[in-house]
């Protein structure tokens, strides 16, 4: 293996079991919610609520490629890199950390999980008449109880829909930078080539 091309450790270890953990947990959920075993669906709905507001204060205190910082980019940036990734317009610039897609797709994903998770305590809330928003109840009629049912529905429609996306991302980013970013997301290294000058 040449020098541009050595491994160094980027992914963290609680970034890494989070990321595993999320993938276990977000199917875990939704199984148990096609399955009807309501019980079981709200206690890994909790723990879900839980795993999301870790990532979120590990945004702020992981290592230098787990904070937010690291893989917030300009839209130009991101336009370039997508070009590059899906229309051939030249190479992908090669990052240490999440490029401009991923980080596009993370925060899209970290968003959408948020909204998820209040829609689905908001429901348990109001419909179920449990859980910590239950003060809810007071405030929300019927018609805005289902609506709310509905729209956490749709959201985890719109979840399976950008779950592919990301796969296909992350099989299109190996094979243009020519690395396995599965393998990378359970070792926690990535190549460093010398033309990562950004530190990103």
């Amino acid at each position: 293996m040449s020098n541009n091309e050595e491994k160094i450790k980027v992914w963290d270890v609680p970034l890494r079991l989070f990321h595993w953990t999320l993938v276990l947990s977000f199917t875990a959920a939704y199984l148990t919610a096609e399955f009807h075993i309501g019980f079981v669906h709200v206690w890994i709905g909790y723990f879900l609520c839980l795993l999301l507001a870790f990532r979120v204060v590990w945004g702020f205190a992981g290592n230098r490629y787990a904070r937010f910082a690291s893989f917030v980019f300009s839209p130009k940036e991101t336009l370039t890199y997508l070009r590059a990734m899906i229309l051939m317009q030249g190479n992908p610039k090669h990052y240490l950390g999440h490029t401009p897609a991923g980080a596009l797709m993370i925060f899209t994903l970290l968003a959408l999980l948020a909204l998820i998770f209040l829609t689905g305590l908001t429901t348990l809330a109001v419909i179920d008449f449990e859980g910590p928003l239950l003060f809810l109840i007071d405030y929300v009629d019927d018609d805005t109880s289902y609506a709310v049912r509905h729209l956490h529905d749709w959201l985890v429609d719109v979840a399976l829909m950008l779950i592919p996306l990301h796969l296909i991302g992350v099989v299109a980013g190996s094979i243009q930078h020519k690395e396995n970013l599965v393998r990378a997301m359970f070792t926690g290294k990535k190549k460093n080539v010398s033309t990562d000058v950004s530190g990103h």
